[in-house]
């Protein structure tokens, strides 16, 4: 019997709660790219997920040619995750629950950073612009124009020699 890595045991356990039993569309826990499309062909390889054709566009794992192909769990499947072909935990085993879906909050942009710096009734000066974002002052003035050209009007200033910029109406 094959050792499911987490991924597999995502994929499966997301597979047994639909009424398809479709791998398909994978669960939102996992990363695009993370390695689902590897699990899957290794699934299917041991015979815990089998490929049929479907009509079902958000079922299908592969395409030949017109022939669209989802890939399905099978009953061996469902007992890997510890579950019987009627939904029911087997005994002994306690079946695998999908991690929750954790909505991360992002860090704002450094654009943001940059707008809301830019923004204080002084603006700002080229040097804090600097140390905030970590760019070279040549980064700062590439971003400034890319500013100017998304419609934010922003006005260059001068403080005892330094340059700064100010923003005087956001893009509408």
């Amino acid at each position: 019997m094959i050792t499911l890595t987490d991924t597999q045991r995502i994929l499966l356990s997301a597979a047994s709660q639909r009424k398809s039993g479709s791998i398909r569309p994978t669960h939102g826990s996992l990363k695009p790219g993370g390695g689902a499309a590897k699990s899957i062909v290794s699934l299917i390889r041991h015979g815990l997920v089998e490929e049929r054709e479907t009509i079902d566009q958000a079922e299908v794992n592969r395409t030949d040619g017109d022939v669209r192909y989802g890939a399905y769990i099978t009953a061996a499947g469902l007992a890997a995750i510890g579950i019987d072909e009627e939904g029911e935990a087997l005994p002994g085993h306690t079946p695998v629950s999908l991690p929750e879906i954790v909505d991360v909050e992002k860090a704002p942009t450094k654009i943001a950073q940059v707008l809301e710096l830019l923004a204080q009734p002084d603006g700002v000066l080229l040097p804090d612009l600097m140390e905030a974002t970590g760019w070279l002052p040549h980064t700062i003035r590439a971003a400034i124009t890319g500013l100017r050209k998304k419609r934010h009007s922003i006005q260059r200033i001068k403080c005892d020699g330094v340059t700064g910029y100010r923003l005087l109406s956001a893009a509408q």
